[in-house]
């Protein structure tokens, strides 16, 4: 052997404890841990085909949805932007992108590269978009689709989401919308509300590790996919094909590739504990903490990057670097007491932190701890002579 074995490598693991209050992911519940212990199912097994039909209910429950074509996709939340606009988008459709913020922009980037025709709507990072402006670049670009994120965690925004599909369908265009950050913090109702496809990341509100995404498509953004004229760029996001696997059509389950059980188990696990407690009571527990947090915030004089608080996103809240050394209360936090606080992201890098109440964090013990950690952690941020 040429290469040796790494020494590095024969040494114990050790994973610290951390406080995670950043844009996520979020700690995990005991219960979603425990899930994960289990011995290892292969991705035939019937076993693992149960849990992912129990998973898909939970799916349509958490995006309140009745859409067969809902499932999972083995990979991180930045997957289901993917599949969304390698599914629903062909070389020379265009797309109207609401861009206020980073994942407007990556949105963009990525319908490009599968030869759409992006069309940027923008306004300035802490605002969100009205209809009016909306309904305006609808009528102007008459798009295929619109994407439009629920939850701008680069900026902590808040978009309203309620009435846009019938907005949409007014004038022929599918509606996609990113609920990473946001669903099971906030509202959402995909068939009420006229989205056609949607996706989030397991690792925040739903209270799941990283590593899978959920998307749901309507009736109508299925049609789309069924009646393409070029085929789906990616295979690993062909619906087409995933969702045979996930017994979506058809009945039958080819292999599509070799999914997690160990990663199935705890989202099952922590969509078992959503449903045991109620989506509106876990929403309400986001809105509790949150109101929590506000007060604190206020009370330490610090101030909001989005001022209308009526568009400030519940589960991730944005606070403008002002007076202190925003790497200095960051690294403070984290070398004193193992707490994880965000700094801004893309367009507003080194302007903002960013605070995440999601999933089992969104506790008031948990809040009161972090207010605590934050004081101490600014006052430190703020002195001249301060080293960490």
């Amino acid at each position: 052997m040429e290469i040796p074995a790494p020494e590095t490598l024969k040494t114990p693991l050790v994973v610290p404890n951390k406080l995670l209050m950043g844009a996520g992911p979020a700690n995990l519940s005991p219960r979603v841990l425990h899930a994960m212990s289990h011995g290892v199912l292969g991705h035939m097994n019937a076993e693992t085909f149960q849990i992912m039909d129990e998973i898909k209910e939970g799916i349509k429950y958490v995006f309140q949805t009745k859409n067969e074509l809902s499932l999972v996709i083995s990979a991180s939340g930045h997957t289901g932007m993917e599949a969304v606009l390698c599914n629903l988008l062909e070389p020379g459709d265009r797309v109207l992108i609401a861009v206020n913020g980073l994942w407007g922009l990556r949105a963009a980037d990525m319908a490009e590269r599968y030869g759409a025709v992006p069309i940027k709507m923008s306004t300035v990072a802490g605002d969100n978009f009205s209809f009016t402006e909306i309904e305006q670049n609808l009528k102007k670009h008459r798009p295929k689709l619109l994407f439009i994120v629920q939850g701008e965690t680069s900026t902590g925004v808040h978009q309203p989401i309620e009435g846009l599909g019938d907005l949409c369908h007014k004038y022929n265009c599918l509606l996609g919308v990113d609920t990473v950050a946001a669903v099971g913090g906030v509202p959402f109702f995909m068939d009420k509300w006229g989205v056609d496809a949607v996706y989030a990341g397991v690792q925040k509100a739903i209270g799941a590790p990283p590593g899978l995404t959920i998307v749901s498509f309507s009736p109508k953004a299925q049609k789309v996919i069924f009646g393409r004229n070029t085929p789906i760029k990616v295979y690993y996001w062909d619906m087409k094909v995933l969702g045979q696997q996930w017994n979506c059509y058809n009945n039958v389950r080819p292999y599509h590739h070799t999914t997690s059980s160990s990663l199935l188990c705890s989202l099952r696990e922590s969509l078992s504990i959503i449903a045991e407690e109620g989506l509106t009571e876990w929403q309400r527990k986001h809105d509790e903490c949150y109101q929590r947090l506000r007060k604190g915030i206020e009370n330490l004089g610090l101030e909001f990057f989005v001022k209308d608080e009526n568009k400030r996103l519940k589960t991730v809240t944005s606070i403008v670097v002002t007076d202190f050394d925003w790497k200095k209360l960051v690294n403070y936090a984290m070398n004193k007491y193992n707490v994880e606080i965000a700094g801004g992201l893309g367009p507003t890098a080194g302007k903002i932190l960013r605070i995440g109440i999601m999933g089992y964090n969104a506790n008031p013990q948990t809040i009161d701890f972090f207010l605590k950690v934050l004081k101490e952690s600014l006052e430190h941020a703020r002195r001249n002579d301060s080293k960490l």
